[in-house]
């Protein structure tokens, strides 16, 4: 099935995405992070204001997503790609960007607004997803696409 529903079950089910960020320069950067789904339009997650791609954001906010299941056999991946806007999460939706990630994680790794607030270590960061599309295998009977190909939902 290659619908809206595909995607936010891969959103559900997995923890890590890859985010692609190109700095003011145009030099790409892609990078892994612990995420969690924030409504059926926003992923968040928490870095480091210094971290590379957090810099980059500032600058240019546009960004492209993935999250996969990097253990399956292969042949038997799904994926969902979004394309969308970063930015941080703005400071009365913190706590509800906390509840998505702590719901995530085991207790002893729970996140604090000390955490995240302006003498924390980290920032909590969002895309607004304005695109959103899933992996479609080579062979679709649904598509007659002979290779893998994304397809937006």
């Amino acid at each position: 099935m290659t619908d809206r529903a595909t995607v936010a079950r891969i959103l559900t089910e997995n923890r890590y995405c890859v985010l692609a960020t190109v700095d003011a320069g145009g030099r790409p950067w892609a990078t892994p992070v612990f995420f969690a789904p924030l409504g059926d339009d926003r992923l968040c997650w928490v870095s480091g204001p210094d971290a590379r791609h957090s810099r980059t954001l500032a600058a240019r906010p546009s960004v492209a997503v993935t999250v996969f299941d990097s253990t399956v056999e292969v042949g038997h991946a799904e994926a969902a790609y979004a394309e969308g806007s970063a930015s941080l999460v703005p400071a009365d939706e913190v706590e509800a960007a906390l509840r998505a990630l702590n719901g995530r994680l085991p207790a002893a790794r729970r996140l604090t607004p000390g955490d995240v607030g302006p003498q924390g270590p980290m920032r909590v960061y969002q895309v607004r997803i304005e695109h959103r599309y899933v992996l479609v295998r080579g062979g679709d009977p649904d598509h007659g696409n002979t290779l893998d190909m994304s397809l937006e939902v």
